[in-house]
């Protein structure tokens, strides 16, 4: 069966998460994928726990799908490697500290009047331009200067991390965006054109109403907990044996959540009467329900209240999500059989195509597995003149 993607060719010459999760996106749909890595060494992710009969199980999670070749970039030869490599490629995507690749002789003003036809996709901390350019990056330093650790945790206490690489994860997705769009736009015009992703950006991207509350209020938006800054209720309450979340986004919910909580005089209270009246008084509205919720257990809470239509859920540990009967049905968890690791367990992708869907997913591939193979099929290249190149550490 046709994939997406079929017939799309991508040079990847990126390491650690950003970038390698974008193009494995790519992979899961289709494309060739042909993963450039330093000779010896490979991507560092491959030295990153936890460990499966001596492979990184972390590697394997955002590679899989993928061709490995190595070729030191470093070196005049292998340099020339990765251009003619290119005349057969659609798109590259790199997320090296800007400059570097211009140093390789790989930048996209040295590429491009070569191959106009290019897709090529630079994924960065901050980006080609602006003064912090230059810095290294990685996702803990993003959430940080992007603002989301501010807004993460409770009231009082000392900034946290999102619990996953948010940083990475979204730089990925909008390289992801961009380099589908680009890649349409250049089969129609035959021109390929540069897409240059800042992780910061998108961190700032993703803040969405923390930027307009602070240009309309008199405030800097903190720390909240769980709860919603704008809607109420919407947030986590205990019950007698753990945590449920409900999510109360119009006042026919409110008025339904007081009534199956037998408190209907709530909804005529004139604290109560709206959302923006209940946003005002949410410290006095949280101790009222938290009085009710702490009675019984999760179970009977969500039985009562998914009857009742209101918006509610558990708060899972990992564990339970990867029972969860939904996820079972999803598919959202799959087995790929590694020749090393052996069978591993991953997340699947979450599209789910009509009439291209998703399958036959491979696993993630060892260091330089592919290289005598993309060197002879693509460039035609002998089996001596790949070995004297082994032999010189160009690949």
């Amino acid at each position: 069966m046709e994939n997406i993607l079929d017939g799309m060719k991508v040079l990847d010459l990126t390491r650690v998460l950003a970038g390698p999760y974008a193009t494995m996106i790519l992979a899961d749909l289709g494309a060739e994928v042909i993963k450039v890595e330093l000779p010896e060494v490979g991507d560092e992710a491959r030295s990153f726990g936890p460990f499966q009969n001596g492979e990184s199980a972390y590697f394997s999670s955002v590679n899989r799908g993928k061709k490995s070749i190595t070729i030191d970039l470093r070196t005049h030869r292998g340099g020339d490697i990765v251009r003619q490599l290119l005349k057969d490629c659609d798109v590259i995507v790199e997320n090296f500290r800007p400059g570097s690749m211009d140093r390789f002789g790989l930048g996209y003003d040295q590429l491009s009047h070569s191959h106009p036809h290019l897709v090529y996709a630079s994924i960065s901390g901050f980006g080609q331009t602006g003064p912090y350019a230059k810095r290294p990056a990685y996702d803990v330093i993003i959430q940080a200067m992007g603002g989301i650790s501010s807004i993460t945790g409770n009231p009082g206490e000392p900034p946290v991390r999102v619990g996953s690489s948010i940083a990475d994860l979204s730089a990925a997705l909008f390289s992801t965006i961009g380099i589908l769009a680009a890649w349409g736009h250049a089969k129609g015009t035959g021109f390929g054109q540069q897409i240059d992703v800042s992780m910061l950006d998108c961190q700032v991207a993703l803040l969405e109403n923390a930027i307009a509350r602070y240009y309309l209020e008199d405030s800097i938006p903190g720390p909240i907990g769980s709860r919603h800054p704008t809607i109420t209720p919407f947030q986590f309450f205990r019950a007698s044996d753990g945590y449920i979340v409900i999510a109360i986004g119009n006042d026919g919910l409110w008025s339904q959540l007081c009534r199956t909580l037998g408190v209907c005089d709530l909804i005529t209270d004139s604290r109560f009467i709206d959302n923006a009246s209940r946003s005002s008084n949410q410290r006095y509205l949280d101790e009222i329900l938290q009085e009710y919720f702490i009675k019984y257990s999760v179970e009977h809470w969500l039985d009562k209240l998914e009857q009742a239509g209101i918006p509610c859920g558990p708060i899972q540990d990992i564990e339970q999500v990867c029972n969860d009967p939904q996820i079972a049905e999803r598919k959202m968890l799959i087995e790929i059989e590694h020749p090393v690791a052996g069978p591993q367990k991953m997340p699947n992708s979450p599209l789910k195509f009509s009439s291209s869907p998703i399958e036959l997913l491979t696993p993630a591939p060892l260091l330089g597995e592919h290289t005598r193979e993309i060197l002879k099929s693509m460039l035609g290249m002998k089996d001596e003149e790949v070995v004297t190149l082994r032999s010189a550490g160009i690949i």
